[in-house]
């Protein structure tokens, strides 16, 4: 069963260049992943500060690997000092 990811990343003033930079860096290879069927990156239109990422899994054990390869690992080093908040990613299914 496919797996959606949605996760928000509020930049630090001042750091929403190098939040931009790091989404822009980890796209690439996710999406060079099998399990990986989209990915895609926002910027909020009234908040320069908020960004979002969602993608699309073959399954939650696809996103699971993902979670653990370099790129990902380099990625949530990478942000977590330049959001204001806890990493906030959420887990979900289609509902049809």
């Amino acid at each position: 069963m496919q797996l959606y990811i949605f996760a928000r990343f509020r930049a630090t003033p001042g750091n929403e260049t190098a939040v931009e930079a790091a989404l822009h860096a980890v796209v690439p290879p996710t999406r060079a992943e099998a399990g990986c069927l989209s990915i895609n990156t926002f910027r909020s239109t009234r908040d320069p500060q908020l960004f979002y990422l969602h993608s699309r899994w073959v399954n939650e054990g696809a996103f699971d690997l993902h979670a653990t390869l370099p790129h990902t690992v380099r990625f949530i080093e990478t942000v977590q000092p330049l959001i204001d908040h806890e990493l906030d990613v959420t887990r979900a299914r289609l509902i049809e």
